[in-house]
């Protein structure tokens, strides 16, 4: 196995009336899609200060010049997102973690805990809603992937067990909010009071556009 290790950054371009559709309303779907490129410039810009060797962008949709300096774009394949997570990971030469764009408040410390295997075989992320934010695996194998039921209360749950199942030993990164709702996104700001996603966030909320 390769040394070189990867970080991957799964998104959507942030195109009003695609992304954060559960935002709406309260918010527009252009300030939803604002939301989105803010929560996803968080998320890079983490990425960006976080040690590995090579970072990339999963994206479905058109990179622009939002697109920070530094990251591979590639396109997402097709399929359920258990497919494209699995294909995601099977262009990897070496160690990899991936994470969404709905987590702003993920810090460059949370993505390098995220990518030390050193005495791990995986690193599992869970989210509140029964997902999960990160998935990190020391030798990718998309099998461990594919299968596994997505966007549902158990998700988090079945793909950890497909982890243990298989041998792996597990650890565990803090649990963090996805940003789906509106309830989620006042939630999220208000932990990471310095992101660019809560900066917007306190500026649509009081009383811009998005209301």
């Amino acid at each position: 196995m390769s040394g070189v290790s990867s970080l991957l950054v799964i998104a959507k371009e942030p195109v009003p009336g695609r992304v954060k559709t559960r935002l709406t309303p309260p918010f527009s779907p252009v300030d939803a899609a604002r939301l989105a490129a803010a929560a996803l410039a968080d998320t890079l810009a983490a990425a960006a200060a976080s040690p590995v060797d090579r970072r990339v962008l999963v994206l479905a949709g058109e990179a622009g010049d939002w697109v920070p300096p530094g990251f591979e774009v590639v396109p997402q394949a097709a399929g359920g997102l258990d497919e494209r997570l699995a294909a995601a990971f099977a262009g990897c030469p070496g160690p990899a973690l991936v994470v969404g764009m709905d987590t702003p408040q993920v810090t460059p410390g949370l993505l390098a805990r995220g990518l030390d295997f050193g005495a791990a075989d995986a690193w599992f992320g869970p989210a509140e809603d029964g997902g999960f934010w990160a998935l990190g695996l020391a030798e990718p194998d998309p099998a461990l992937l594919r299968g596994v039921p997505m966007s549902r209360a158990d998700t988090g749950r079945v793909q950890r067990a497909r982890l243990t199942d298989a041998g792996l030993k597990v650890r565990d990164l803090p649990l963090l909010r996805d940003v789906d709702t509106a309830a989620d996104a006042a939630e999220v700001a208000a932990l990471a009071p310095h992101t660019r996603f809560a900066a917007l966030h306190a500026e649509l909320a009081g009383g811009g556009d998005g209301r």
